[in-house]
């Protein structure tokens, strides 16, 4: 059942369209990711949610009841809704257990009930021994998590995250991305999260709603947002790839310089004399053909990058071509110029619409 509908809404700024005609559909208990680099709309739609930016066009329901539209705006304050922004925004002259109760007390829920759902909440997040501390006193993660808690404790019809773990290192954001989605796996609140770090958009996310200057460019499952791409951008944006003409025939793709096909995905085009084919990284082998990969012809190696976990090779056919990002094991040292057999696993490609 839908919780959460975004129909055709729009912002615009004067003839600038921040928001363009952008449809969701969240289910109850689901966690959808907003992603996108600077400038697409995502905190905008965030906002237009939470009521604080009135919709130029379209419509926003949540249980099938209007609540931003041409006919009714409801106030931020009566839609049910938790936000968490990107500053935490919790009160530096409060105590942790002041702070998360907060909501509730603004709510007049009882003493006594504000007591026991503050500190069961408290111990979800692993905060019952900081009860009395302040801000101050607090590490950037543990701040994060008073946030949290002090979201999810008046019990939200949807949550909402605007780029809540960007001030965190990268190592804290990792343990938070994962201590978000363990949080949602156990109070199952229907999620709207937003951010423009693709790793953690893939830890967290049900769904991910890729957008680019303000349009929908694909939703889907992380798996298939990265095996499945629909868009350059999407192919683009999603990890990293190969963006390459190939030429379809019969379901088969072929590659400039490459005597080899490979078999495409069952919803791609038979025949098309010029397609756009992303093929990740990865899914190319150096050397011996790997299990199940397919031998397409030999490359030479034009550049080389050591990342640690892997060499970062870029290749060209020897026969002529698009030159090739290649991912290979660190014990697979090539030195530029030298050439080697290329093949390919099928799973890795992907022809664009």
């Amino acid at each position: 059942m839908s919780k959460l509908q975004l129909k055709n809404i729009c912002k615009t700024y004067g003839s600038t369209a921040v928001v363009d005609d952008l449809s969701l559909d969240l289910r109850a208990g689901e966690l959808v990711t907003l992603l996108g680099p600077s400038g697409c709309g995502k905190t905008t739609t965030l906002r237009m949610i939470a009521g604080f930016i009135e919709l130029s066009a379209g419509t926003i329901e949540v249980d099938g009841t209007e609540i931003s539209g041409a006919r009714r705006t409801v106030p931020p304050e009566h839609r049910g809704m938790s936000m968490i922004f990107q500053s935490y925004a919790i009160w530096p002259n409060m105590t942790v257990a002041e702070n998360v109760g907060f909501g509730l007390k603004v709510r007049r829920t009882s003493a006594d009930e504000t007591q026991r759902r503050v500190g069961e909440m408290l111990d979800v997040v692993h905060l019952s021994h900081l009860a009395h501390r302040y801000p101050a006193e607090l590490s950037g993660g543990q701040q994060q998590r008073v946030a949290l808690a002090r979201a999810m404790v008046v019990r939200p019809e949807v949550l909402l995250l605007d780029e809540p773990l960007s001030n965190l290192d990268a190592n804290l954001r990792e343990e938070m991305a994962n201590e978000i989605r363990r949080l949602h796996d156990e109070f199952r609140f229907t999620t709207v999260y937003v951010t423009h770090d693709q790793s953690e958009a893939m830890t967290i996310s049900d769904r991910i709603a890729v957008l680019n200057l303000g349009k929908l460019e694909q939703i889907d499952t992380p798996w298939n947002l990265y095996n499945r791409p629909r868009t350059p951008f999407v192919a683009g944006f999603i990890g990293r790839t190969n963006l390459v003409t190939g030429h379809l025939r019969a379901g088969q793709v072929t590659l400039d310089g490459f005597g080899g096909t490979v078999p495409v995905q069952p919803d791609a085009p038979r025949d098309q004399a010029e397609a756009r084919v992303s093929i990740r990284p990865q899914s190319l082998h150096l050397g011996a053909a790997a299990h199940g990969a397919l031998p397409m012809g030999r490359v030479s190696v034009v550049s080389r990058t050591y990342l640690g976990e892997y060499w970062d090779y870029m290749v060209r056919p020897v026969d002529g071509g698009e030159a090739l990002k290649v991912h290979a094991p660190p014990s697979s040292v090539l030195e530029i110029g030298h050439e080697s057999a290329l093949s390919i696993d099928p799973a890795g490609v992907a022809v664009l619409s």
